[in-house]
């Protein structure tokens, strides 16, 4: 059986990882060294030189990624952020310009606002649900990118892909869709039209809280060149350890969503109940307006949840500081779950912006443990609300 034609899982375990030929260890050796011999002044054995370039270890998470988002091509990087500095730089020059969700990432709009815009990218913050108003902000640049989250962080919208892709292509853009809460077990925007994933590895993919990464997945030769280069020019890769750590993590990434997304449903659900609660930020209620669509392009509906209190910020942040199966961190998409106040944590960067997250919100990511303990550790939370 072709690998095309193999599941998810099964893509995962053997994507990039074949056994050892020498040894035959199972699993492929982890490659530390920082230069490699040559057979001569140019020979290269099967072309690796200097460890910036390339190292068997990144190459194999770089397979693994490709196959699992159905790309031709991925770069794996230091952090996400360093993922999408090098993608914007690989394919944008000053002048041109960037529609984005507004409700992006905190960290994703500083790189592109404060410092891409000092070399020249223009950015324009757009509500992605509201498709004319998209057409109209990339009608009026010179646009190259059309930049969508979904789920957003952390207002869990959902965006229709096909739609953006279909704006994005009429004018000579490109879509670039940030995959990170969705993970390319729950979603592949490239087969829905996307020209680019992004993707913070740090989260679902990795898996265990334990390495920071981001990863490029393109499906076009031209597109995988220019961001090589970059990759090597600029150098922000993933060191062999981190993605080894990374490739591990991958590797179990369908059964842990399976779990998250269970638990998120749950979770979801109980705290649509509450009478503390002002709204559920989850797309598989079906109360949330994009339900219908995320049936539609996702297979599940993720570990994310966010939710707004009546009480408003000090409601908020008495929950959050109650809490003690839930960990008040910063990251996501760990097997352990994590709370945040977005509005001072993740996305302090966007306070005073129409970017600013609401100060009554929080986020949470369910984790793989029981459910059960889940809900019992929010209601002891919520006990101490008044």
């Amino acid at each position: 059986m072709s690998a095309e034609n193999q599941g998810f899982n099964t893509r995962a375990v053997h994507a990039g990882q074949a056994f050892e030929p020498r040894t035959g260890a199972v699993v492929p050796p982890l490659h530390f060294s920082s230069t490699f011999a040559q057979d001569g002044i140019g020979n290269l054995r099967g072309g690796y030189e200097y460890g910036r370039g390339g190292n068997p270890t990144r190459d194999a998470l770089q397979e693994q990624l490709a196959a699992l988002e159905g790309g031709s091509a991925a770069f794996s990087f230091s952090s996400g952020l360093a993922a999408e500095d090098s993608l914007i730089r690989a394919l944008t020059r000053p002048g041109d310009h960037i529609v984005l969700g507004n409700d992006a990432y905190g960290g994703t709009y500083r790189l592109i606002s404060r410092i891409l815009g000092d070399w020249g990218i223009g950015n324009t913050p757009v509500d992605m649900a509201d498709l004319a108003a998209v057409r109209a902000a990339v009608a009026a640049n010179k646009t190259r990118f059309v930049w969508v989250e979904t789920p957003s962080n952390p207002l869990m919208k959902i965006t229709d892909i096909a739609a953006l892709a279909e704006i994005a292509h009429d004018a000579g853009a490109l879509l670039v869709v940030d995959n990170t809460f969705a993970s390319p077990y729950l979603q592949t925007p490239l087969a829905l039209g996307a020209d680019v994933v992004v993707h913070s590895t740090t989260k679902y993919i990795g898996g265990h809280s334990d390495v920071v990464g981001g990863a490029v997945v393109v499906n076009d030769a031209e597109l995988a060149e220019k961001i090589g280069f970059v990759q090597f020019a600029v150098g922000a890769v993933s060191g062999p350890m981190d993605a080894f750590l990374t490739t591990r993590g991958l590797k179990t990434l369908g059964v842990r969503m399976d779990r998250h997304s269970e638990n998120g449903q749950a979770v979801a659900e109980w705290l649509l109940q509450r009478p503390e609660v002002e709204a559920v930020l989850y797309p598989g209620l079906p109360s949330h307006p994009g339900h219908e669509l995320a049936k539609k392009q996702m297979k599940k509906f993720g570990g994310m949840v966010s939710v707004q209190f009546k009480g408003g910020e000090s409601a908020a942040r008495t929950v959050a500081e109650n809490t003690s199966v839930f960990t008040l961190a910063e990251s996501l998409g760990g097997i352990e779950s994590l709370m945040n106040y977005p509005s001072e944590m993740t996305h302090a960067s966007v306070q005073g912006t129409e970017l600013a997250v609401p100060v009554n919100l929080l986020r949470l990511s369910c984790g793989i443990e029981d459910v059960e303990d889940l809900i019992a550790d929010l209601e002891k939370a919520f006990t101490f609300l008044k």
